[in-house]
């Protein structure tokens, strides 16, 4: 594979695993941050405002994880996918730690 791919993985798992909180809380008539929030990630976007984020996320996450190909048996393109879904939900639960000390 070339190291693009690798790239795609990462990412992959990054978008797929942000499509969880934002879908949830969306679903379930909650606000939560998005990009799209004042100010950006920190404010508290509308329920509707966070489905669409969610399901953006995983159609971004649904083609990097095809352009990727970490179905394809490669070891190291599925640790990196995995590694992509770590990265994103450490950093998530630290920042979302202080979503409601507003």
């Amino acid at each position: 594979m070339n190291w693009h791919s690798y790239i795609a993985c990462f990412f992959a798992g990054m978008f797929l695993a942000n499509v969880v909180p934002h879908y949830v809380h969306g679903i379930s008539g909650n606000r939560f941050p998005t990009p799209f929030a004042k100010p950006p990630g920190r404010g508290l976007s509308s329920a509707t405002v966070n489905v669409v984020w969610a399901l953006a996320n995983l159609v971004a996450g649904f083609l990097l994880f095809r352009l990727g190909k970490v179905s394809s048996g490669n070891t190291l393109a599925l640790l990196i996918f995995f590694t992509g879904i770590a990265v994103i939900s450490i950093m998530a639960s630290v920042s979302f730690t202080k979503k409601h000390a507003q």
